[in-house]
């Protein structure tokens, strides 16, 4: 080989180190946890076309909920590194997918909506107004973007089925009407939680309860085992239970568990839920297989939807704010994010760039998955694991999320979403749905059969 050859053999041989160690994260480093967020953070974004002349701000391609999801980690992101590139497309999406009424059930896509999918709209308006993001003038606050889909979603607690709970789809023509599931109920509970949290206002509080104990009567929330089952059907009494295991079904319900725990001071039954869950995510979710980092059960197999591959973020950033309200749970929760957050960086040197990440956070070597849903997962965890660094003390960024009293400015509308004043009260007396309600909705189902069948297929992906 010549000498031009060693020469290019060498550069070849440096390039590829430096792309090795584009996501190279050290544990006690907060500036590499900040510089692996801003990367993982441009990636994700470079996916999104919501900002672009002709486009759908708040839309993702092929799904609506992802969308809301997308914002939260933004916001979470702006947070814990102070970054503001992306508060215009967090703002302008956030509204622009509030809808007509802002509850987040925007007419163009409420027609086969979730509760999942609007509540995740909801937290991440909930999260927004928590962590003081910026306002914008002349438009509704974060927090009664967040009551609204509160005063929407209560109603739709149905008692004529397993005494309560809410299905996983809100209308009764779509695939998976016949469920209830750990999500939409956990979500709902979680939302409660921090509103009650927030705002101080016992009718949140009593919600959260409502909801906790009575998933604690389905196999949605096993108080015994701490085990959650993914859904359940009102055609068996609630008593049947698909028991695929999701990091974001644990996460969901130890976040509002913790919520509860900070507001009620400790309260036995509160505590007794954060640790019972968190010892199901450490067996489940942190096995030793592993070495102890992060997994979801789809991911070894590669068999993870778009959907899925998101869970991880998501129990990543409520473990860290656990930290924050639970301050007694940091230890074994920080040394699983910062080993969790080290090991996501090696798989991100996927692409032409070597930047790209995977979504088996476990393996070395990058897996050869990609996408934008790999992006948002590593961002969560890169971004909220700045937990562990900030000092403690008023206006430090990693002290508890704040509220009403502690210096949060959100505006608080008790009556959003249902059009009525917001001096009236916390919304309606909440009534279940009735028989009269499921005819109606069985006349849409004949209006809607033609559209629907086209889309049937499509709708059974969507979670």
């Amino acid at each position: 080989m010549g000498y031009l050859g060693r020469l290019i053999l060498l550069l070849q041989l440096l390039l590829t180190t430096q792309v090795a160690r584009a996501i190279d994260i050290s544990p006690d480093d907060p500036n590499s946890f900040k510089q692996a967020a801003s990367a993982a953070a441009y990636d994700m974004v470079s996916y999104y076309s919501g900002n672009q002349s002709g486009q759908i701000p708040g839309k993702l391609s092929g799904t609506w909920w992802e969308g809301g999801a997308m914002f939260m980690t933004l916001i979470q992101y702006w947070h814990w590194t102070g970054d503001n590139s992306y508060n215009d497309i967090t703002q302008t999406g956030m509204y622009w997918q509030a809808g007509e009424n802002y509850d987040y059930m925007p007419s163009n896509y409420s027609s086969y909506l979730g509760n999942d999918d609007q509540m995740f709209w909801g937290l991440a308006a909930m999260t927004a107004a928590e962590l003081n993001y910026p306002q914008v003038d002349g438009k509704p606050s974060w927090l009664s973007l967040a009551q609204a889909v509160f005063n929407t979603q209560v109603p739709r607690w149905d008692k004529t089925s397993c005494n309560g709970g809410l299905h996983w789809q809100i209308w009764s023509y779509q695939a998976g009407w016949n469920q209830k599931n750990a999500i939409s109920n956990g979500g709902l509970f979680q939302l409660a939680a921090r509103l009650a949290r927030y705002t101080n206002n016992q009718t949140y509080a009593d919600w959260a309860n409502i909801i906790w104990d009575w998933s604690a009567t389905t196999p949605l929330l096993n108080t015994k085992t701490w085990d959650i089952a993914d859904s359940t059907t009102f055609p068996s009494g609630c008593t049947d239970h698909d028991d695929d295991q999701w990091t974001y079904n644990y996460g969901t319900y130890l976040m509002g568990a913790v919520y509860m725990y900070n507001l009620t001071n400790g309260d036995p039954k509160w505590k007794a839920g954060i640790d019972g869950l968190l010892g199901t995510i450490w067996k489940n979710f942190f096995p030793q297989q592993y070495g102890g980092v992060m997994v979801e059960p789809c991911d070894a197999p590669k068999n993870c939807n778009r959907n899925e591959i998101l869970f991880k973020g998501f129990l990543s950033s409520w473990l860290a704010f656990t930290t924050l309200l639970a301050p007694y749970t940091a230890g074994p929760i920080i040394e699983k994010l910062k080993l969790t957050a080290q090991a996501a960086g090696k798989q991100c040197t996927g692409l032409s760039d070597g930047k790209h990440c995977g979504m088996q956070w476990y393996n070395p070597t990058w897996d050869g998955t990609d996408g934008l849903e790999q992006q948002m997962s590593t961002l969560s965890i890169f971004a909220n694991t700045l937990a562990a660094f900030e000092p403690q003390g008023s206006g430090a960024k990693n002290q508890a999320p704040l509220t009403s009293s502690t210096g949060g400015n959100s505006t608080s509308d008790p009556s959003a979403g249902t059009g009525s004043s917001a001096d009236e009260g916390l919304g309606p007396h909440f009534s279940p749905i009735t028989t009269a309600d499921r005819v109606g909705a069985g006349v849409l189902t004949f209006a809607f059969a033609t559209g629907w069948i086209g889309m049937a297929a499509w709708m059974l992906k969507e979670r």
